[in-house]
């Protein structure tokens, strides 16, 4: 089986995890890995997290990994699904990292000749935040969405739970 590289993007609660899930298990010849890159943080997370969990049972080998894909993904030998890239860059931002860091290593996933299925929220549909922080979340999401998509075989859009491919 050809490896190729899959993005789902669409804006929060839109279904594109479930989505890439789906997708992720009907093109895998084998029990897929779940990148889970989302930090506890608190009840509220922990929550999200719970129902994620519960989404996909026993249908992946979860992997926990809010920071270190290359690293992870290098190393395993069936498709990968990342959920979720944004917060993987929220992680990056909270530990440190800066954009030039989270794009090389976005690149370095991107040569690998695995199946890598990315799950990415949507961050240019809002408006400009009031803080930095924020904006420079939103900036580096936008841009490393653009990334992703111009090197993935196929993009697929979400809203309302319908995956659209618009590559």
């Amino acid at each position: 089986m050809k490896t190729k590289k899959v993005l789902f993007i669409g804006g929060i609660k839109s279904g594109k995890s479930l989505n890439a899930e789906i997708y992720t298990l009907k093109n895998s010849l084998q029990k897929p890995i779940y990148m889970a890159t989302t930090e506890f943080i608190d009840d509220e997370m922990q929550k999200r997290i719970d129902a994620h969990k519960l989404q996909r049972s026993a249908q992946f080998e979860t992997i926990e990994e809010p920071l270190k894909l290359y690293e992870t993904i290098s190393k395993q030998k069936n498709a990968v699904l990342v959920e979720c890239v944004s917060m993987w860059i929220n992680n990056m931002l909270y530990h440190g990292f800066d954009f030039s860091e989270m794009k090389k290593e976005l690149e370095a996933i991107l040569t690998l000749d695995k199946t890598v299925v990315f799950v990415l929220n949507d961050v240019g549909s809002g408006i400009i935040p009031d803080n930095a922080l924020a904006r420079e979340f939103i900036d580096i999401g936008g841009k490393l969405s653009q990334l992703i998509a111009s090197k993935c075989d196929e993009v697929y859009y979400t809203i309302a739970g319908i995956s659209t491919r618009i590559k």
